[in-house]
C-alpha cells in the first residue's frame, strides 16, 4: 500500500560513523575511505583522506539543548541521528516525520585524488545505503546518491547504477565534468538525468569561492586580455546578490550558460537554503542582466538568454527551508508549488524532536493546502514518491 506522507524532510543527513558501511569499500581501497579515530578523552574524531582530522562541528548536534552543546566534540555513539536505520525510524516518529530526504556529507568531503580510489569509496557507500540502509524502509529513508565528481561520464554511470538501485535522486556537489563551472560537456549529464528521470539535488551549494575578480565561475566564449578585458566578472554580479551559502552563485551559473534554454525541462533542488532571499535575487538578477548583458555579448561572446533570469528561477529551481517566516510571507514571489520544508536533523538547526512545532509557528496565516504542499506535497512530486490520497 502507498504511503500517506504528511510531513517529509527534504533535507537530512546520514552522519552514522563511517565503519557503518566501510565494509562495501572494495578491500584493496577500504584503507581511503573515512574512517571514525577514538581520541584519548573517550570522544570521537573522523579522518578523511586530503583533509585535517575532524573533532569537532555542528553536524552531530541532534537535538541537544543550545545552552549545553559543545561543538568541540564528536560523540556518534550518544547523539540521535547518528545510528542504524531501526533507530533513525524511531527518532522520525519521535519527531512526527513520515521520510526524510538524506544526504551523506562525509562521503562527498573526500578528497581522494586517485579517480580509482575515489570511485570506490563512493561506490561502496552508495551500495550500502540503497542496499543495506535506506532498503529498511524505502519510502521513508530516501537516500541521496553521491556522485564520484570525476568526470561526466563516471557520474552518468553512476547516476545510473543508483537508479537501479532506488536511490532516490542524484546530488551534485560539482559541476558535472568536475569543474567549478559549467562547461558544454555537462550537457551530457543533463540529458541523461532527464532520460532516467532522476532527480538532481544541490545541498546548499558547491564549495566556490566568490569575492574576487580572478574566481574561476564561467568559462567564457572569449576571454579579452590586458586593457581589453572587463574589469568586473559578469556571472559574478549575479552572484554576489546573495549570500554565498544560499546557492545563488551555482544557479547564476546554470542560468547563464543557458543550460535552462536547451534543457527546459531539467529541474533541480537547492537544499537548506531558506527562501525569503529569493524575490529580492530575482529582481536584482533581472536588473544585472538588463544593464549588462550587451557587452557581455560584445566582450565575452556570451549568447543571450532567450528569457529573464527570475523567470528560470520560478520554473526549474526548487528551493529548502527549514525556518524562514520572512521566507513564508514572500512564498507566492517564489512559488508555493517550488518550496520544500526540512528539519537537517541532526545538524545544528534542527529542533527535532519539536520540528512541527517550529513549522506551525512559521506558517501562521498559511492556508492548509499550501501548507500541505511545502511540508510534504512537493517533494512527493520532486521526488516521485507513491503517496495516497486521505
Amino acid at each position: 500500500m502507498a504511503r500517506n506522507y504528511r510531513y517529509i524532510s527534504a533535507d537530512s543527513h546520514y552522519e552514522s560513523p563511517p565503519e557503518h558501511w566501510t565494509h562495501r569499500v572494495a578491500k584493496q581501497y577500504r584503507d581511503r575511505a573515512p574512517r571514525r579515530i577514538k581520541l584519548a578523552n573517550g570522544k570521537d574524531a573522523l579522518a578523511l583522506e586530503g583533509k585535517p582530522l575532524i573533532y569537532g562541528g555542528t553536524s552531530l548536534f541532534g537535538g541537544r539543548a543550545p545552552e549545553i552543546f559543545d561543538p568541540t566534540i564528536l560523540d556518534y555513539d550518544n547523539t540521535p541521528g547518528c545510528g542504524s536505520a531501526k533507530q533513525r525510524l524511531r527518532e522520525q516518529d519521535q519527531d512526527g516525520i513520515d521520510a526524510e530526504v538524506l544526504f551523506a556529507l562525509d562521503v562527498r568531503n573526500s578528497a581522494i585524488r586517485d579517480k580509482a580510489a575515489r570511485i570506490a569509496v563512493v561506490q561502496g557507500f552508495n551500495d550500502f545505503f540503497a542496499e543495506e540502509y535506506c532498503a529498511v524502509e524505502r519510502d521513508r529513508l530516501l537516500g541521496m546518491a553521491v556522485l564520484p565528481n570525476s568526470g561526466v561520464g563516471e557520474d552518468i554511470a553512476e547516476m545510473e547504477r543508483c537508479k537501479r538501485m532506488d536511490l532516490k535522486g542524484a546530488w551534485l556537489s560539482t559541476f558535472p565534468s568536475g569543474k567549478s563551472f559549467p562547461t558544454a560537456e555537462d550537457d551530457r549529464f543533463w540529458a541523461a538525468a532527464l532520460d532516467l528521470a532522476m532527480p538532481l539535488v544541490i545541498h546548499t551549494g558547491f564549495p566556490t569561492k566568490v569575492g574576487s575578480r580572478e574566481t574561476p565561475l564561467f568559462n567564457y566564449p572569449k576571454e579579452p586580455q590586458g586593457e581589453q578585458r572587463p574589469p568586473t566578472d559578469f556571472v559574478q554580479r549575479f552572484a554576489r546578490q546573495a549570500p554565498h551559502h544560499s546557492g545563488s552563485v551555482e544557479v547564476s551559473q546554470i542560468i547563464i550558460a543557458g543550460v535552462f534554454d536547451r534543457f527546459p525541462k531539467l529541474q533541480i533542488y537547492w537544499a537548506e537554503n531558506n527562501v525569503g532571499w529569493l524575490p529580492y535575487f530575482g529582481e536584482q538578477i533581472d536588473k544585472e542582466y538588463e544593464t549588462n548583458h550587451f557587452w557581455a555579448e560584445r566582450q565575452m561572446g556570451l549568447p543571450r538568454l532567450k528569457r529573464k533570469p527570475s523567470e528560470y528561477l520560478k520554473e526549474n529551481a526548487h528551493w529548502g527551508f527549514f525556518e524562514d517566516r520572512i521566507g513564508m510571507k514572500l512564498r507566492h514571489e517564489i512559488g508555493v508549488d517550488r518550496i520544500m520544508w526540512s528539519t537537517d536533523f541532526p545538524h545544528i538547526v534542527t529542533r527535532w524532536p519539536n520540528s512541527l512545532k517550529v513549522l506551525d509557528a512559521q506558517m501562521t496565516g498559511v492556508p492548509d493546502d499550501e501548507k500541505r504542499k511545502m511540508a510534504a506535497e512537493n517533494a512527493i512530486k520532486f521526488f516521485h514518491l507513491d503517496h495516497s490520497e486521505d
